[in-house]
């Protein structure tokens, strides 16, 4: 039990983590074209995220799947861009098309963010004979955060479109595009050429 405790917490911290908040910024751009009654594609939003992101950490847990970690710290911020990107540009298809390709994007680049993380997963799990159970355990704590994110997300955008009356395209192409910067700004920091 207490292996599992201390695997989910890490999990949970791993998105939570204010100073690594990639993990949150992409979050938000892939739930900010939801809203609660869509609450069925946002779940799937999730749990799609968490999956790539888990097939990843086990393929390099098991040292099957190894990529130079630059390259990805660099992609993780253009997979950021990208999405956001998307919202501004097809904003008035948001919760229809927009957000079924933002399922597909949450499964492709959760792949994505797994490789950013694996290194660190790798130390973390050391060399325990079995891996699955601490990635199982890791990505339960995943799940969990990133449900407490998109909850937020949703929450701030039933706020700012019911009590504020700001539209829904305004809410998305204002939070996708201060995304954006954020996006730009880290792809700067990490260029790798």
């Amino acid at each position: 039990m207490n292996d599992f405790v201390l695997y989910f917490k890490m999990g949970l911290t791993h998105v939570l983590d204010f100073a690594a908040y990639d993990h949150i910024l992409f979050l938000i751009v892939l739930a900010v074209v939801f809203s609660f009654r869509q609450w069925q594609k946002v779940l799937w939003l999730v749990t799609l995220f968490t999956i790539g992101h888990s097939i990843t950490l086990a393929l390099s847990a098991y040292k099957i799947v190894q990529f130079p970690i630059d390259i990805i710290e660099f992609l993780i911020p253009l997979t950021i861009f990208i999405t956001g990107f998307i919202n501004v540009v097809f904003i008035k298809n948001t919760g229809a098309k927009n957000g079924s390709l933002n399922l597909i994007f949450a499964l492709f680049f959760g792949l994505i963010h797994g490789l950013g993380f694996s290194n660190y997963f790798k130390m973390m799990i050391g060399q325990e004979e079995d891996k699955l159970m601490p990635l199982l355990e890791f990505a339960l704590g995943i799940e969990a955060a990133q449900i407490i994110i998109v909850l937020g997300i949703l929450i701030l955008g039933a706020i700012f479109q019911g009590l504020f009356k700001v539209s829904k395209r305004d809410w998305v192409m204002v939070t996708s595009s201060i995304v954006i910067g954020f996006a730009i700004q880290m792809m700067i920091d990490r260029v790798f050429w």
